[in-house]
């Protein structure tokens, strides 16, 4: 079995993603980038890297799908573990490491990266709106599926790859994490979240279309993990299910 993968996923990133992959190679031997259809120079920029494993989607499919590709890439691939990491900027690529081994010996099945366990003397300081979005999300997800969360969005992540296995994802967009978070709980997977920085680079980045309206993205989240959660199997019937606030 192979050891660790790392992979990032990829939409117009042009101006960070030869800096970010620069750092990610040291510290993992395997890098898989899956492109999501990218249109701005990014797929030229992967193309001339001869250290990284690209796939990439013809057109862009959402934040999510290109997880779930990454996800059945390392169980394709016969991984042990997979850490997840933004090509943004905003995850400090040296705390690879950190995170499996935190996966190693917590014997978890995922290992979240949170941006609100620990302050860090190089925290920057989040977007009101983005901060009050992910502590109602948050909240929602722990009384629903009795977790105890601190950070429901943060995309660093490390995943024991046999525990991804169980898990049948069908959401494409940004809040594929909701829906992750409901299907590990019905799976009792074992969640530890590990502190990691908090950086934001470009406060106003676009989330696309309507979804940069703060209410418009509320209602989105809600509607996933509503979604998510009437899809669960009768065995997870343990789950709440009631309405979610609007």
């Amino acid at each position: 079995m192979k050891k660790h993968l790392t992979a990032l996923p990829v939409f117009n990133e042009v101006d960070t993603v030869q800096e970010v992959l620069d750092q990610v190679v040291r510290y993992c031997d395997d890098v898989l980038v899956v492109d999501d259809g990218s249109t701005d120079g990014t797929a030229e920029v992967l193309a001339a890297r001869d250290d990284i494993i690209v796939i990439a989607h013809d057109v862009n499919q959402g934040y999510g799908a290109a997880l779930i590709t990454a996800f059945r890439y390392a169980i394709e691939r016969g991984y042990e573990s997979l850490v997840t990491i933004d090509c943004d900027g905003q995850h400090e690529p040296q705390r690879i490491q950190e995170l499996v081994e935190r996966l190693r010996r917590s014997g978890a099945d995922i290992v979240s990266g949170s941006r609100y366990l620990k302050t860090f003397d190089a925290n920057s300081r989040p977007p009101a709106q983005r901060r009050w979005i992910n502590q109602q999300v948050t909240r929602d997800i722990n009384e629903h599926l009795g977790f105890q969360l601190t950070d429901a969005f943060c995309g660093f992540k490390a995943y024991r790859v046999e525990a991804l296995r169980k898990l049948e994802l069908h959401e494409t967009g940004y809040a594929m994490p909701l829906e992750l978070w409901v299907q590990a709980a019905c799976h009792e997977l074992k969640i530890v979240e590990w502190a990691v920085p908090l950086i934001y680079l470009d406060e106003k980045r676009s989330f696309g279309g309507d979804l940069d309206d703060g209410a418009t993205r509320l209602n989105y989240y809600h509607a996933v993990l509503q979604r998510s959660l009437e899809r669960l199997p009768a065995r997870c019937g343990r789950l709440q299910r009631r309405e979610l606030a609007g």
